[in-house]
């Protein structure tokens, strides 16, 4: 697909450095052996748009018989959005889901009211030495679609809509953009997109969203004659234009945003709501462990253990 050509690079133009309403350093942290740097939540700024996680998952490079082993775990309020960079694993749920995830595609996982799911590198994977590194999102929920039961959809890499201006390359993975709308059903407006920027060139993010943000990947990117490197995180000002230049090296850039809800989100562990007491009657649930009656169940193929509820 060709790039709209109200994308041109030269509309709009750079906005200056006040436009950065906060610049975000995610914090690294180290889950077995697998870096994950978290740009969301962060202090000051919880949230882009209904963004309320987001999570770079390493490079790492396995072994022969080696893997990631994310053991079944609940979630409630939001959906998860999961991007692979590199690499491959398989995804279970509590809905009888069993996918397979590639560079490009998209899981969306909707937990409404509760789901369960764990994330495994496949047997077929840990055959070979394999390399994996992605990117995992939450976004929360409005009100009226934390109590709904639980989806899960997958959309390969074909079926999300491609853009290609001159040197810029643009997927988009949720919500709407420049004119295109992705497949994946959302409940509140926002998108999300990967863009790649060769050396030089220049994007510019969609006005017409209430909140804007960008996550460099790779490379750097330069606003208003400065440039910021890979590993961060910008939360540009409402309403202004805004446009990113990569620099010598090119760039690869995460962007995303949309419309504020219309009220706080709590998060405890893997929950996400509007109220204390639905954290709580959560919490309480997945303790009980009840997996038979309960309002959590395991994943069909992959019952045998489950990720226990933190300390208070």
């Amino acid at each position: 697909m060709s790039w709209n050509p109200s994308i041109a690079p030269q509309s709009p133009g750079t906005a200056d450095l006040d436009a950065i309403e906060t610049l975000i350093v995610p914090r690294a942290r180290d889950l077995a052996g697998f870096e994950v740097r978290r740009a969301l939540p962060a202090p000051g700024r919880r949230m882009v748009g209904p963004f309320i996680f987001f999570d770079q998952m390493g490079p790492v490079e396995f072994l022969s018989g080696q893997g990631i082993d994310v053991r079944p775990h609940p979630h409630i309020g939001l959906g998860t959005v999961t991007y692979l960079l590199k690499g491959e694993f398989q995804h279970r749920d509590s809905l009888g889901t069993d996918q397979m995830i590639f560079p490009g595609a998209v899981n969306w996982m909707v937990a409404g009211n509760g789901v369960t799911h764990s994330e495994r590198t496949s047997a077929a994977t840990r055959a070979a030495p394999s390399s994996l590194s992605g990117i995992q999102t939450w976004v929360a929920l409005p009100e009226d679609r934390e109590d709904a039961s639980a989806s899960f959809e997958h959309q390969p890499k074909a079926a999300l809509p491609y853009l290609e201006y001159e040197g810029v390359q643009a997927r988009l993975i949720l919500g709407r953009a420049w004119g295109e709308t992705a497949p994946v059903q959302v409940f509140s407006d926002m998108f999300y997109a990967d863009v790649v920027l060769a050396p030089g060139t220049a994007v510019p993010l969609p006005q017409d969203h209430e909140d804007r943000g960008a996550y460099i990947l790779d490379g750097s990117v330069e606003i208003a004659g400065q440039d910021f490197e890979a590993g961060r995180m910008m939360v540009f000002r409402p309403g202004d234009a805004i446009t990113l230049r990569a620099g010598a090296q090119g760039a690869r850039v995460m962007l995303l945003g949309g419309e504020t809800l219309n009220g706080p989100r709590y998060i405890w562990w893997n929950f996400v709501a509007s109220s204390k007491e639905r954290i709580e009657s959560a919490k309480e649930t997945w303790r009980a462990g009840d997996w038979a009656h309960g309002r959590f169940q395991l994943p069909p193929g992959d019952d045998a253990e489950f990720v226990p509820a933190p300390a208070d």
